[in-house]
């Protein structure tokens, strides 16, 4: 599920939410907090990828320890990422929006048992 998590609208800083509120569309905290926190490694792997190929292009393989280049580019392009809310805001606030689709595998295969077109 690919979401440009630039533009997300997730809080910069830590706000309280209303945890039983949430689980309402699960009908479980922990379930909600299992699907929040999948979601939430899916895009911090994304924004890790996405920063490594932006740094790669500033790679130097010299093996020369006293020459350290700064290069402007560089720095601006890791505080952007620095300034980005975390993966688990980002996550919540998808959840919170209902832009995350779920489904439970074994509800699914029941559904399907159950589903007289099926014979």
């Amino acid at each position: 599920m690919a979401v440009d998590f630039k533009k997300s609208n997730a809080p910069l800083n830590t706000i309280t939410r209303d945890t039983v509120l949430m689980a309402e569309k699960t009908g479980n905290v922990y379930e909600m907090v299992n699907i929040i926190a999948k979601r939430a490694n899916q895009i911090s792997v994304d924004v890790k990828e996405e920063l490594s190929k932006k740094l790669q292009e500033f790679a130097n393989y010299t093996d020369n320890l006293e020459e350290v280049f700064e290069n402007r580019e560089q720095i601006e392009i890791s505080k952007f990422y620095e300034r980005l809310p975390k993966p688990v805001s980002i996550a919540t606030q998808e959840y919170c929006e209902d832009k995350l689709y779920f489904r439970r595998p074994d509800q699914s295969a029941k559904d399907k048992a159950d589903d007289p077109k099926e014979e």
